[in-house]
C-alpha cells in the first residue's frame, strides 16, 4: 500500500481529495498540512469527514516523504517549492496552474508573473486522463488541468481531432462559487454574490492557453474565446461552446468521433435525450462525481455545431482528476474510489 500526502489539505480541493481517499483501497494517507490549521483536527475544516478519520493537520515545515504528494496550493505557490517537493515523493501530482502550461512565457504572459522554475515545465505531464493515459503512467510528475479547461478540452477533443469544426471557437462557462477557492473576498461575500448571474470575465480568462496547447495538435490556427458568468451555486461548471461545423459534416459524424474517443472512458457520457428535463449536461446532477456529461446540437439553419458539457468542478475539475492520476499511477483500475454516481433529487 503506498503512502500520501497533501500539501494544503484545509483548502476545498484538498478537502476533496481527503474524502475521495479516505477509504481508498490502495494508499495510507499519512501527512496532511495547514499553515493556519496545524495542531487542528481535519473535521474541523471539513466537517462531512467527522468519524470518518481522526488526522490533525500539521505545519508544511514537518512533511516527511511519502510515496505520492498531492500539492494543492494557490497558483503561484508551488513553483517556489518543487525543487525541494521532489524529494519528498517519488511522485507528485499538482493541482494548481503552475505547470500545466509547457512554456514557461505562455505561464507569463496569462498568469503575470515570472516562472521560477521555467526547467521543470517540460517533467510534467498534463493531468487530463483521456488525453495522456499512457504519458500519466510513465511520469513522476502531474499538473492536473484547470476545471473549465478540462470540460472544455474534453467537450472539444474528438470534434478536433476528427477535423470536423473550423478553428474559431466561442466558449460560454458559467462557473460556481467553490472555483474561487477557499479564501472569502469581496465578490464572494453573500450579500454580493447570491442571486447574482454575473459576467466577471467576458474576455482573457486564462484556461484559454490550456485548451490552445491541448487542441492545436490537432486543428491549425485555433482561435479560442472564453466568456465566463459566475452563478450562484456552490459546485458546478457549465461550457456551451459554439463552433462551425466543416462542409456537409452532419450529426452522424459528431457521434461517431465522440463515440470513437469515448466509447470506452468510464467517466466520460454523452447525454442527448429526445425526451425528459435532463435532455443536456447538468451540473447539478454530478455534485460529488467524477463524471464529464457531453451533448450537442446541430442548427442547420445558422450553420453551427453547439456542444454543452458540464463537470462537478472540484472532482472531475479538480480532485477527481488528480485521484483518476494517481489510479494510473498505481496501476489499478481508474475508477477506484471515484465510483460515487450522484444524486437525484438534490
Amino acid at each position: 500500500m503506498k503512502t500520501i500526502s497533501i500539501l494544503g489539505a484545509s483548502g476545498y480541493a484538498g478537502g476533496e481529495i481527503l474524502r475521495i481517499l479516505i477509504n481508498h483501497p490502495g494508499v495510507k494517507i499519512k501527512q496532511v498540512t495547514s499553515r493556519q490549521f496545524a495542531g487542528q483536527s481535519v473535521s474541523l475544516v471539513h466537517p462531512n469527514l467527522r468519524k470518518l478519520t481522526d488526522l490533525i493537520f500539521i505545519h508544511p515545515d514537518q512533511l516527511e516523504s511519502c510515496d505520492v504528494l498531492f500539492v494543492a496550493l494557490p497558483n503561484g505557490a508551488s513553483m517556489d517549492l518543487m525543487t525541494g517537493l521532489s524529494k519528498k515523493a517519488k511522485k507528485i501530482i499538482d493541482l494548481g496552474a503552475d505547470f500545466r502550461l509547457h512554456k514557461s512565457h505562455v505561464f507569463e504572459s496569462w498568469y503575470k508573473k515570472k516562472h521560477t522554475s521555467p526547467d521543470l515545465l517540460n517533467k510534467f505531464v498534463y493531468g487530463i486522463a483521456e488525453l495522456h493515459r499512457k504519458e500519466i503512467a510513465k511520469s513522476s510528475f502531474i499538473a492536473c488541468a484547470g476545471c473549465e479547461a478540462t470540460v472544455s478540452i474534453l467537450a472539444l477533443y474528438p470534434l478536433v481531432k476528427h477535423h470536423l469544426i473550423e478553428p474559431n471557437i466561442i466558449i460560454d462557462a458559467k462557473m460556481s462559487s467553490s472555483q474561487a477557492g477557499i479564501k472569502p473576498t469581496f465578490s464572494s461575500h453573500h450579500p454580493e454574490r447570491a442571486g447574482s448571474v454575473r459576467s466577471y470575465m467576458p474576455t482573457g480568462h486564462r484556461h484559454t492557453a490550456e485548451i490552445i496547447q491541448e487542441l492545436s495538435p490537432f486543428i491549425k490556427n485555433i482561435s479560442v474565446a472564453i466568456s465566463a458568468t459566475a452563478l450562484d451555486m456552490v459546485r458546478g461548471l457549465l461550457v456551451t461552446i459554439h463552433t462551425v461545423p466543416k462542409k456537409n459534416i452532419t450529426e452522424k459524424d459528431v457521434w461517431k468521433a465522440y463515440r470513437s474517443e469515448y466509447e470506452d472512458e468510464q467517466f466520460i457520457r454523452i447525454v442527448k435525450e429526445l425526451q425528459g428535463i435532463y435532455r443536456y449536461p447538468e451540473p447539478k446532477l454530478l455534485q460529488g462525481t467524477n463524471f464529464c456529461d457531453i451533448g450537442f446540437e446541430m442548427d442547420t439553419k445558422t450553420n453551427r455545431l453547439v456542444v454543452i458539457a458540464a463537470i462537478d468542478n472540484l472532482v472531475k475539475g479538480t480532485a477527481g482528476q488528480a485521484v483518476q492520476a494517481l489510479n494510473i499511477i498505481l496501476g489499478i483500475p481508474e475508477k477506484t474510489g471515484l465510483e460515487f454516481p450522484g444524486l437525484h433529487p438534490i
